[in-house]
């Protein structure tokens, strides 16, 4: 399961974002999650690593990789992190020659790292970015230092990829489409049905909204499919509150607790944009008296171990599966073709996977 996981790439896209508004009924459909737009031959994966390393003229323990991640402390970039250092090294990079900086979510911060391994004459450079706006910026002076360059996770937005193509560089970006994870969250919790979610019986799903860093287009996405998901499928959304957690477990659960003491048994769901939020969340309902499942809903997005036994025992309704093990083996897969005078398409796509009580076990097997 874990090597289908590894080798599950599909291409997905990017575009528009929305916040918590008003009382809204059923607005313009989005393709459904299991309806995403299928590859294109721009939209392809990268060749798997296998092929890529055996045609490399030289050794790869002796190019150097520099790595930047937006934030250690993420639950997510984490497993990422630890999943990609690894595969590194299962294809013939040394350890010692693999470096991996963390960000400690400051743009300064990560663009001193990124001049760092750039003076230090790094051969590839593979880096989630703090910011996704300073993706030009980063671009610019990693092109200009002829290294090529992996994004991961946060995605550049539409204008910055297409230089990528028009000038022909050594860059590309592998992720999901958080667009897809956000419409799985919605489908989720419309899957209940109103009868079992409309608990003070006014006919609407009423929400609160947690969520990431809002510069961020995941975070962005994910706010504005979760609910458009309800809506798509004909129901009416009232959102109480939409906050900013900043991915943060001590945030989200300060922010939801806020929430429920504003606005009592009225809140029906939460929304958390990742899982670190989402656990937060949950004690944050335990602590107001309430129940998953039975007076309330509550799903995130990463399919965390903790989430998914979660899911399991019925603390939290559903998450969204973020595979780190394909997006990570991926990344990795790209920065080998790129040393190894392989080309590679400019945008590498994987699939969100919705994680259910159906399915929460079988994930969870996967990850071990």
């Amino acid at each position: 399961m874990k090597k289908f996981l590894a080798t599950m790439a599909s291409t997905l896209m990017a575009v528009s974002l929305v916040g918590c508004g008003a009382s809204t009924s059923a607005g313009t459909p989005a393709p459904a999650a299991s309806e995403a737009p299928a590859a294109t031959a721009e939209a392809a994966p990268a060749a798997t690593a296998e092929a890529a390393a055996a045609a490399t003229d030289g050794d790869l323990s002796t190019k150097k990789v520099g790595v930047c991640i937006y934030q250690f402390s993420d639950n997510f970039m984490t497993l990422f992190r630890t999943e990609l250092e690894n595969y590194l090294i299962s294809l013939g990079f040394s350890k010692e020659n693999i470096t991996i900086a963390d960000g400690a979510n400051d743009q300064a911060t990560q663009t001193n790292q990124i001049d760092t391994f750039i003076t230090d004459g790094v051969d590839v450079l593979i880096i989630n970015p703090v910011n996704s706006s300073s993706a030009a910026t980063i671009t610019d002076k990693v092109v200009a230092a002829n290294i090529p360059l992996v994004y991961i996770n946060r995605e550049p937005d539409e204008s910055e990829e297409a230089r990528w193509k028009d000038n022909g560089w050594k860059v590309t970006y592998v992720g999901c489409d958080a667009r897809q994870s956000g419409t799985m969250q919605g489908e989720i919790i419309a899957d209940l049905g109103l009868d079992a979610i409309d608990f003070n019986k006014n006919g609407k799903v009423d929400y609160i909204m947690i969520e990431g860093d809002p510069e961020n287009v995941d975070a962005q996405y994910r706010t504005e499919f979760s609910v458009k998901a309800l809506t798509d499928k004909g129901l009416e959304v009232n959102c109480l509150s939409d906050q900013v957690g900043n991915w943060d477990q001590t945030q989200g659960q300060q922010l939801v607790a806020n929430a429920l003491g504003q606005f009592g048994n009225d809140v029906e769901v939460v929304f958390c944009n990742n899982d670190a939020m989402a656990l937060g969340a949950k004690q944050a309902i335990a602590d107001a008296g309430r129940t998953v499942g039975k007076d309330i809903y509550l799903v995130g997005v990463d399919a965390l171990t903790e989430v998914c036994e979660d899911v399991l025992s019925g603390a939290i309704t559903g998450t969204v599966f973020n595979d780190h093990i394909a997006q990570s083996h991926s990344s990795a897969d790209a920065a080998v073709n790129f040393l190894t005078g392989k080309t590679n398409e400019y945008y590498i796509g994987c699939d969100y996977v919705k994680v259910t009580k159906d399915n929460a076990q079988s994930i969870l097997d996967s990850l071990k």
